[in-house]
């Protein structure tokens, strides 16, 4: 068994020895041309983290960016794998699903799926925001580089990013034929085939299209139906065209559409409930004997469309307009067990139109991006709460519309050689309109999930009311470059999350949930280091960061009588501060080194909330903690490459990545909470001299590691004493071969 402690020193303390060694040489700036490394090579990673291509180096954000090549070579299945490289963020598998993601940076996200919350962080496919988190766990393929940007970013992007942004960034068609294939097989019976093409139809206009099916068996079963537990059913496609009728114009239309049919995923009980076998723990985690079913069907779709215009060599107009859908059926066994304890069949739905107009700007002095911003969306749904042992259903229903209006700006001076300065604000009016409707029905099941003669009993919630928010959120930075290849930055902003309505919200416990709840918002502090050193084959990004968090919306669920109440609260007050560091070392084309560790401490402050036992408000702050935020992340890869005469490339990559305790809510639970892990994946890749073929094997998850990455907790004799677990893959290795043309 691993030390966690000791693999926690052992990482830092080679992240911090390969970042400071010999720091006589560490500042001798050159210009020596970058070493081409391995694969990814030392040459400069050029992001569009502030809508503009720059160096990474040159940007006054704390980035993370990794391509898609990269990801494929080290055996990532979709894009939470960016949580074993990305220090200081959660990037999962929602509980219960196979394609809904949840994400954290530095303590902001949003956990809960439900109709009508937003995530607090944005997600963005080439720079259209997605709304919603089901079906939001991306596939590796048809892309080009993934960045994650860490702080508030409201003044460069869309909407909902006071935690960060994750930008997913799909690869450009160009004016040459190319075309590639990749299947893999592995473990658990895994098939993918992937393939995509580009065909240039004269000399300015290009057609796309890529498709993907990712197909496996369950890690476990489902003792009470026969069915697959934890499998993968996925089919995704995209089809894209560009057109350049000349130097000044280009347009991109791009359509995508993905559809996942796999079973949805049942928890693995933590406690038993007396004598009772079917209440018992099983013995392998990815088990369950859930009997609500295993119907789950989740399918999003959009188009959206690019113009790009160039006015002068320093004007750039550009728009970006696009719609997407999605709708879910799925159901929640809460209790895991084969009779309806706690079961939750649920549908979701959800659409939006965005449109999007910048202005970029590019002189020797001036860079920046003005922006206006426009979002009109409508997420509903609705789900039952069936308590078998009370013979009581709850239905829950309704929609929240919102509409969106925002204007934004970003602009760096360059104020001289070495100095340069960053001012950019954002002003957004958010407006909700939100209807919920809950009721109580005698048996099980209501009349939208099966049982169409059901009459209520007692209306919990039935309102329709409507808010509007306001907010400017101003970002300043400071940028000074001692050196070439070295900024040293220092920067302050403000971030927004906008308020609502509770989906769940219960009139009778919490008559103020027709109010909805306010906004959340964040002040931030960041300072930071980004250079190359030793003739550029060493690059180190170091940041340090202080939030002030307040008005934090948390939703709290307890059992009060024979259902579950829900309530959303703007908490209180909290501050976050940590730090992080990442570092790639290149010495030679044949070997480099990547290395992460992050730090965060988040507290709260003040934490006022319902009190289940008294029905009133009052302060928690010290019985509660940050959810899905370890206090330390720390990776580290290497990869080691020997080229064949004639025979091609081999390269090999170990990597171990590590993660701290940390709490699955902001009630701890000893029973639920994880403990800390480590994860080790090791990639093997043979690649042929002209890169037409590459064959790669992947092992992930080589210890076979057990590690939660959501529960449910609803203790007590009505709800069959039910904590529950969902967890990471097991140990898989999967082979995989690739041809281009």
């Amino acid at each position: 068994m691993i030390d966690t402690t000791k693999t926690l020193r052992l990482l830092a303390a080679a992240t911090a020895l390969t970042a400071f060694a010999t720091p006589t040489a560490l500042f001798a700036q050159t210009e020596t041309p970058a070493v081409e490394a391995a694969d990814d090579g030392g040459a400069d990673i050029v992001v569009t983290a502030r809508r503009r291509e720059e160096s990474l180096i040159d940007v006054p954000i704390s980035v993370s960016a990794i391509s898609g090549d990269a990801l494929a070579r080290q055996g990532a299945v979709d894009i939470t794998a960016l949580q074993d490289k990305t220090p200081n963020m959660t990037l999962q598998v929602a509980r219960g699903s196979n394609s809904t993601l949840i994400a954290f940076i530095r303590g902001i996200g949003q956990q809960d799926p439900v109709w009508g919350f937003e995530p607090g962080v944005g997600l963005y496919v080439d720079d259209v925001y997605v709304a919603r988190p089901q079906g939001a766990v991306l596939d590796i393929f048809d892309i080009e580089r993934v960045e994650v940007l860490r702080g508030p970013q409201g003044t460069l992007y869309g909407r909902n990013t006071i935690g960060g942004a994750i930008k997913y960034v799909t690869r450009r068609l160009g004016n040459e034929f190319q075309a590639r294939v990749r299947g893999s097989y592995g473990s658990y019976n895994q098939t993918d085939l992937i393939g995509s093409v580009v065909v240039p139809v004269g000399e300015t206009l290009s057609l796309g299209a890529a498709v993907a099916w990712y197909k496996r068996d369950g890690f476990g079963k489902n003792l009470t139906t026969g069915a697959e537990h934890y499998n993968k059913d996925v089919l995704a496609g995209r089809i894209s065209a560009e057109w350049t009728p000349s130097e000044q114009l280009s347009i991109r239309v791009a359509a995508d559409k993905t559809r996942d049919k796999s079973n949805p995923r049942h928890g693995y009980r933590l406690l038993p409930n007396g004598a009772l076998p079917d209440f018992q723990p099983l013995g392998d985690v990815y088990d369950t004997r859930s009997g609500v079913g295993d119907d789950n069907k989740v399918e999003t779709e959009g188009v959206s469309g690019t113009i790009e215009y160039a006015l002068s060599d320093a004007l750039t107009l550009k728009s970006i307009t696009a719609y997407r859908k999605g709708d879910t059926d799925t159901v929640i066994d809460f209790d895991g067990t084969p009779g309806p304890v706690l079961d939750i069949p649920s549908f979701y739905k959800d659409h939006q139109f965005t449109q999007e107009v910048q202005a970029l700007i590019q002189t020797d002095r001036i860079q920046g991006v003005v922006g206006l911003y426009y979002l009109n969306g409508s997420a509903s749904g609705a789900f039952d709460t069936v308590i078998g042992n009370a013979g009581l259903t709850t239905l829950t229903s309704g929609d929240v519309d919102t509409k969106s209006y925002a204007a934004f700006a970003d602009v760096s001076v360059k104020v001289s050689e070495q100095f340069s300065v960053s001012v950019g604000g954002r002003y957004t009016s958010d407006k909700r309109d939100g209807t919920v409707f809950r009721a109580d029905y005698l048996g099980l099941r209501s009349p939208l999930f099966g049982r169409p003669t059901a009459v209520p009993f007692r209306i919990r919630t039935d309102y329709t009311n409507s808010r509007t928010d306001k907010k400017f959120t101003p970002r300043v930075s400071l940028s000074f470059m001692p050196a070439d290849d070295l900024n040293l930055y220092a920067s302050w902003s403000k971030g927004y999350k906008s308020g609502g309505f509770d989906p769940r919200g219960d009139a009778i416990f919490t008559p103020g949930t027709v109010n909805g709840y306010k906004p959340e918002t964040v002040t931030a502090y960041e300072a930071g280091l980004k250079g190359a050193f030793l003739d550029r084959t060493l690059f180190v990004n170091v940041a340090g960061f202080y939030s002030d968090y307040k008005d934090q919306q948390v939703t709290t669920q307890f059992l009060s009588g024979a259902t579950v109440v829900s309530s959303v609260d703007n908490v209180g007050k909290s501050r976050i501060y940590g730090w992080e560091m990442e570092v790639r070392a290149v010495p030679d084309r044949n070997f480099q080194v990547q290395a992460a560790i992050g730090y965060t401490n988040a507290k709260f402050k003040e934490f006022l909330t319902l009190d289940p036992a008294t029905l009133t408000i009052r302060d928690f702050a010290d019985q509660r903690v940050f959810q899905n935020t370890p206090k330390y992340t720390a990776s580290v890869s290497a990869t080691m490459g020997h080229d064949f005469d004639g025979a091609g490339r081999v390269t090999i990559t170990p990597a171990l990545s590590f993660r701290s305790a940390y709490s699955l809510f902001e009630v701890p639970n000893p029973v639920l909470d994880q403990k800390s892990y480590q994860l080790v994946d090791l990639s093997i890749v043979w690649t042929s001299d002209d890169k037409r073929f590459s064959i790669a094997g992947h092992g992930r998850n080589l210890f076979d590691r057990e590690y939660r990455v959501g529960g449910y907790n609803f203790p007590g004799a009505l709800t069959g004493n039910s904590i529950i677990g969902f967890y990471g893959p097991p140990r898989t290795f999967t082979l995989t071969g690739e041809v281009r043309f």
